[in-house]
């Protein structure tokens, strides 16, 4: 174990293995959130942290233990994970084309003047930053339409208001997805295994 590093979170992006790629159904779903879990185990190694087991509650919340929270997402191409010393959610998606319809849904008219037209990236950037949030706080997607894009900082960082809190939000771009992590005023360090070649441990 590394040492403690609590000062920075490390959110980390695993590339599912091709062979691994072509499950599918109950298959599918059980790699894809084990290796999401070696992304979680990642980021505990990188930051020091012993991570405690990973539990999550009946309505399947992750479960901190310790003051350490966590957090996993999980898509056909990539998995990822992140550990926080505070309330902490990560999301990944594919960036694709979106109908208007579901944009209509996810995007209200103040959210849609921020950044005047709404590309697919946009989507999936406001997409992920509020699905992160929504994970932090542990409500799931029923919390949506109070989850708002308050402003745009820059290409990378934005914040959103959800039940009267602002919440800083962090992304990466990469192959054609968009990764977001809640901030929380700490630096941010993404990690990507393939880019950095570190090797993701089994537990």
């Amino acid at each position: 174990m590394e040492e403690k590093n609590t000062n920075i979170i490390f959110p980390v992006v695993l590339k599912v293995p091709l062979k691994k790629q072509s499950l599918t159904g109950k298959d599918s779903v059980r790699f894809l959130r084990k290796f999401a879990r070696q992304a979680v185990i990642t980021s505990a190694q990188k930051t020091g942290i012993d991570l405690p087991t990973l539990e999550k509650d009946s309505d399947g919340v992750p479960v901190p233990s310790n003051g350490v929270f966590w957090s996993l997402s999980h898509k056909p191409e990539y998995v990822a994970g992140v550990i926080a010393t505070h309330p902490v959610g990560i999301d990944v998606e594919r960036i694709r084309p979106v109908q208007s319809s579901l944009a209509d849904k996810v995007i209200d008219s103040n959210e849609r003047q921020l950044a005047g037209m709404i590309s697919d990236a946009l989507f999936y950037r406001y997409w992920t930053a509020k699905e992160a949030v929504l994970k932090a706080v542990g409500v799931g997607l029923k919390g949506l339409a109070q989850c708002k894009i308050d402003r745009i900082i820059d290409e990378t960082t934005l914040m959103i208001s959800f039940q009267q809190t602002l919440w800083t939000i962090e992304h990466v771009y990469f192959d054609k997805h968009v990764a977001s992590v809640v901030r929380r005023g700490k630096d941010i360090q993404w990690i990507i295994p393939e880019q950095t070649g570190i090797v993701p441990q089994k537990r």
